[in-house]
């Protein structure tokens, strides 16, 4: 792996750590002429790629049409952690939905972990995955927050979550900001990027057909949807939306439905020993705050470390600005350390925080809204989508019946109006209350 360091102060024009130490992949051709396929894919992220191989294992003729490179947004900038369940509690979905809607979400949430696991394996695919993460407490509060959480997960089926404190909190993350954890040993991480170029490399060994640099203009619904770009287009049988946050305006009553979140990722210059020291487990890192900080190992022993959300998708004045204060809060040991990259990558958030799965017509399938948990999430709903064009909803109907509401304010006040929302629980979070 050669990745070049630079100096803080020129990481702005460089690209993210993933796009550097990337494992080599061919810069596939743009979409011209016309095409005929029995399944276009628009977004060539986790979802998209995740059905594109369910559906081309399923004997379809599959094409994936992505408006840069594989993996360009979210999916291949993300904090590479496997992170099971999703962005509300099961308990939480409980009270809101009836136990036995949480009892359906909860017996398929830790199937996206298991299928990158699968892929991983039978296609030989050179990510670094590394297994266990952890979400860590700050206060005494979180910390029974987190206990509740563990039983909560033992009652619905999943009871190896195990809870640290003392010596064996030092052996996950030496820092005096956390008091105790909770570990998730089917979680992990992993180098989303190259992950997802080993699954598009295994679309096309198939027989599956991908373009980039092709954005898509135009969607037109009917007997034999079409996608227009500038140069080509692809009618089909089944159409696919995948896009996520940058899906654009190609079906605006689907960007509609979502607001798109900014991110910031930082990774330090190669730590060697410090990084072990930092993180003796090579266990991945989450914190228990509602505007949360996330951080793990990279296999060349650098400390990738995520958090600053921007609602409405911009980038921030200053990547440095947003996350060097929690990194050097977490470990001073690293003040005076060069930060070698920093990127920030968009994701869709929904108003209850639930993906988002459906239809728009017969022939006219989307899933968007992961909500920040979408690693894992989009593994699921890419084979769900699958199932449910060959016939079998429902595993999908569980998804595509959860009640979705627009965001109060509309296009205009959304931003304005969440923000002031997330700006009381950021109080909380420094409140310890």
């Amino acid at each position: 792996m050669n990745v070049n360091a630079s100096p803080v102060g020129t990481y702005a024009a460089m690209p993210s750590y993933y796009a550097a130490s990337a494992n080599p992949a061919p810069e596939r051709i743009k979409l011209k002429g016309s095409h005929s396929f029995d399944i276009c894919i628009v977004g060539g992220g986790f979802t998209g790629l995740s059905a594109a191989l369910e559906l081309v294992q399923r004997g379809f003729s599959v094409a994936v049409v992505e408006d840069q490179r594989v993996g360009f947004g979210a999916s291949g900038r993300n904090g590479g952690q496997l992170i099971n369940g999703y962005s509300r509690p099961l308990d939480f979905l409980a009270a809101k939905l009836g136990e036995d809607r949480a009892r359906d979400l909860a017996s398929v949430s830790l199937e996206g972990s298991a299928i990158i696991r699968e892929r991983v394996a039978r296609f030989g695919i050179a990510c670094d995955l590394v297994d266990r993460s952890a979400v860590v407490a700050l206060t005494d509060k979180q910390m029974r927050w987190l206990e509740g959480q563990a039983n909560v997960w033992a009652r619905y089926g999943h009871p190896g979550m195990q809870l640290v404190a003392g010596d064996g909190l030092q052996e996950i993350v030496r820092s005096s900001r956390y008091i105790g954890a909770m570990v998730d040993p089917v979680g992990g991480h992993f180098h989303p990027l190259n992950y997802l170029l080993g699954e598009a490399a295994a679309v096309e060994a198939m027989g599956g057909q991908i373009f980039e640099s092709s954005r898509v203009l135009k969607v037109t619904e009917g007997t034999r949807p079409m996608i227009e770009t500038a140069e080509g287009s692809i009618s089909c049988d089944t159409l696919l939306l995948c896009g996520n946050a940058y899906l654009g305006d190609a079906k605006p009553e689907l960007s509609a439905r979502i607001m798109p979140v900014s991110s910031q990722v930082v990774t330090t210059e190669r730590l060697g020993a410090l990084a072990e020291e930092l993180l003796p487990a090579n266990t991945c890192v989450e914190d228990a705050n509602y505007i949360l900080d996330y951080f793990r190992r990279t296999a060349d022993g650098r400390i990738l470390f995520g958090g600053g959300v921007v609602y409405g998708g911009a980038d921030p004045a200053s990547i440095e600005g947003r996350i060097l204060p929690g990194l050097l809060k977490t470990f001073p040991q690293l003040k005076g350390v060069r930060l070698d990259y920093a990127w920030s990558g968009r994701f869709a958030l929904t108003l209850n925080r639930m993906p988002q799965i459906g239809r728009l017509s017969s022939n006219v399938w989307f899933s968007h809204g992961d909500s920040g948990h979408g690693v894992t999430t989009t593994q699921l709903l890419g084979r769900l989508l699958s199932e449910a064009i060959g016939g079998q909803m429902e595993r999908f109907d569980v998804f595509a019946s959860l009640p979705h509401y627009p965001f109060p304010g509309g296009r205009h006040f959304r931003v304005p109006l969440t923000v002031l929302g997330s700006l009381w629980y950021a109080l909380r979070d420094r409140l310890g209350i």
